[in-house]
């Protein structure tokens, strides 16, 4: 297992730290074939299946990356990922990139995927898997095209809110809660990136954070949530505050990417954009709402069979928690430092 996060780990850096079409593709299937078998360890149809699903979408974008660098090469002979990128190649790009991501209305796979592996794994997709192909449009999005980025972060914050509205499953939840924040990051990223880059590193706190909560409190289902009480009153604070605050209510740490995104966006006049984004964050905001309200605010109706979770020691490292936590709530205060 440690062989396998730490190829997966080094295929993230060198995808990050290349110069090169090839090396980024090398470290972006080494990413690939490193988290397979770590989807597929439960023995069981579905995570089989969403190894699958997950290695296909996943070939196909890498091909595409590959393919796009290899026409550029032919075209103007160079392989530098900082040089500009022939008409049909920064199309072919952008697809593979957001196809990688799981940006709408290549999202597809997401959800099925997460929701087919346990709650580390999903934890380990929706944070380390976005920063490979975060870091490539980092690096070529001067060579990208603006309004298909625009586009689909208006589309991805849409899909994301719409289909979180019906799961009851926290995975699936979660799963729609990435794609409307690579939503909001793919909007920014044309326009100003280190605003992108902030919004990414505080979108991998929060999700951090409330996936340590779920793994600790063992909340598969909505309805798991609702006896979070019993197994810790700490944690249920906890789980509440970094709900709102991956939501995006003001006085958390969410607040901050959205806030920056909307000034900057207003100051290009993008007015109709950010007023439909903004609406779409109403939807996201309800179902992270609807979690916080049955993990800290209210007692399902239970018969007095319901089984309560006692308080054993937990068998999980609680450890790990406080430093996400503390960050995803409390940082608003800070933005001025962070913004230089």
């Amino acid at each position: 297992y440690m062989i396998i996060l730490s190829t997966l780990a080094t295929g993230t850096i060198i995808t990050m730290t290349s110069y090169h079409w090839l090396m980024a593709w090398v470290g972006l299937e080494l990413n690939t074939l490193a988290i397979i078998p770590i989807i597929s360890t439960m023995h069981h149809p579905r995570s089989t299946e969403a190894a699958t699903k997950y290695f296909l979408t996943q070939a196909a974008a890498s091909a595409l990356i590959l393919f796009s660098s290899m026409t550029n090469a032919w075209n103007t002979g160079s392989w530098d990922i900082t040089q500009p990128l022939t008409s049909p190649s920064y199309i072919l790009l952008t697809m593979a990139l957001a196809m990688k991501l799981g940006l709408a209305p290549l999202h597809f796979w997401l959800p099925e995927v997460i929701q087919g592996s346990t709650m580390t794994t999903a934890f380990i997709i929706t944070t380390w898997q976005k920063i490979a192909p975060m870091s490539l449009i980092f690096l070529t999005m001067n060579n990208l095209s603006t309004s298909i980025f625009l586009l689909m972060g208006l589309l991805s914050s849409l899909v994301g809110g719409w289909g979180g509205l019906n799961q009851t499953q926290t995975r699936k939840i979660m799963a729609y809660s990435s794609i409307a924040h690579l939503g909001w990051m793919a909007t920014i990223s044309s326009i100003m990136t280190n605003i992108l880059i902030m919004n990414l590193l505080i979108y991998l706190i929060m999700t951090t954070s409330v996936f340590l909560s779920l793994i600790i409190s063992k909340s598969k289902t909505i309805q798991d949530t609702t006896s979070t009480w019993t197994l810790s009153p700490t944690l249920t604070i906890i789980m509440l505050l970094s709900l709102l605050s991956l939501g995006g209510l003001p006085p958390l740490t969410g607040f901050i990417p959205k806030w920056l995104i909307m000034e900057e966006l207003i100051l290009q006049n993008f007015n109709l954009l950010i007023s439909m984004m903004a609406a779409s964050s109403l939807l996201s905001l309800y179902f992270y709402l609807r979690l916080t309200y049955t993990t800290a605010l209210t007692l399902s109706p239970n018969t007095t069979q319901t089984k309560f979770k006692w308080r054993f020691y937990p068998n999980t490292s609680t450890m790990f928690i406080t430093a996400p936590a503390t960050i995803s709530i409390f940082l608003l205060p800070m933005t001025p430092l962070i913004l230089l």
